[in-house]
């Protein structure tokens, strides 16, 4: 039998209040539970309150963004327990529709969820969460290095008391740890410029870099040649690395380019490789999201009990969250591949949830 478009829409209206309501209030619990962490933060600071505010705000649609499978769990069983409630899914099968069919909309609705996610939705959380860092940086963790990767090269500032300096690299290897066709503006803490120096090559160790042939240029002298020379710095190969713009600050159709840009210069681009197929797979994710609520609501409806379904969806909520931390680990550690650590949590799910819509339906 054929669904009727009146029945497909209707299903998918009542699946997107649901899914709605539940992201709704999966932001709201995140945006408390969030600015008191922040508010912590920054208790021994001198941060306005409105500045905590805004940073929470800012980091909300990131986080949002990462509950947005769990909103469409949540909100998938809640529609599917309502319609099974009200004696509708009853009336569905009686007249040869079939669990698939009254499914179908609310999949076709987390499809299109999941991509109006990762393709619009995505890039304005990337640009909100690149403003909080900043803002971060500058009240929380106090850094003061900035480290940036562009076709021209790599961009390194580093500050301490003596001053600041623009380190340019032309390339990279060892992760970081020896630059190749080196230019350092010297600025003191006026930022007035005070220097330059064209080296070959700038090794980090031991809390300076070390530079190789370098020519030291300072207004009103002479330019010099030196074989070696030492430039002190507080860097470490870990704060470098961490100077990195974060996965998050960049969005999906951004990643593609940056990843390509941080290879060319000699950097892992492993993390954001990871960070490209999770945002891909978010789409088939979340209609894998609604199978898994297809199999407690329905299966719940002939044994009652809304207990035992809010205590399955939570279990199977935290199992999945507890899933994909794992695979994503192993992943950015190179344990496991990077389609296979970011795709595996929706396509088990998928199976999962189909499998045991297979055992209740037709077994």
């Amino acid at each position: 039998m054929r669904l009727p478009w009146t029945m497909y829409l209707y299903f998918g209206r009542r699946a997107l209040m649901a899914i709605a309501a539940s992201f709704i209030i999966c932001m709201a619990l995140a945006f408390v539970i969030d600015f008191v962490e922040l508010l912590r933060r920054t208790g021994s600071r001198e941060v306005p309150f409105t500045t905590v505010l805004s940073m929470g705000l800012l980091r909300l649609p990131s986080i949002s963004e990462k509950m947005m499978p769990f909103a469409v769990l949540f909100g998938s069983m809640w529609a599917f327990l309502q319609l099974s409630r009200t004696n509708e899914f009853v009336v569905a099968r009686a007249s040869g529709v079939s669990a698939w069919q009254f499914l179908a909309p609310a999949v076709v609705l987390a499809l299109l969820i999941g991509t109006g996610a990762v393709a619009v939705y995505n890039p304005l959380a990337a640009a909100m969460v690149s403003r909080f860092e900043a803002l971060e940086s500058k009240y929380v963790r106090g850094r003061t290095s900035l480290l940036a990767v562009s076709d021209s090269g790599l961009w390194l500032r580093q500050a301490d008391d003596n001053g600041q300096s623009v380190i340019h690299a032309l390339g990279v290897t060892n992760q970081g740890i020896e630059l190749r066709d080196v230019i350092i503006f010297l600025y003191n803490n006026a930022e007035e410029f005070t220097g330059r120096i064209d080296a070959d090559t700038a090794l980090l160790a031991n809390g300076e870099w070390s530079i190789t042939n370098a020519q030291v240029t300072v207004p009103g002298e002479q330019r010099q040649f030196l074989e070696t020379y030492s430039l002190p710095t507080s860097l470490t190969l870990e704060r470098v690395q961490e100077s990195f713009a974060s996965p998050d600050t960049l969005s999906f159709w951004e990643l593609p380019e940056f990843i390509e840009t941080a290879q060319e210069a000699g950097f892992s681009a492993l993390r954001y490789e990871l960070h490209w197929h999770q945002l891909a797979s978010r789409p088939f994710l979340m209609a894998a999201m609604v199978l898994i609520a297809a199999c407690f609501s329905l299966r719940l409806t002939r044994l009652g009990g809304i207990g035992q379904l809010i205590v399955a969806g939570i279990i199977s909520g935290f199992f999945l969250y507890f899933f994909t931390d794992v695979t994503l680990a192993l992943g950015a550690r190179g344990v496991m591949p990077v389609i296979l650590a970011a795709w595996s949590p929706a396509f088990i799910s998928a199976m999962l949830g189909g499998a045991l819509i297979f055992h209740q339906e037709d077994g």
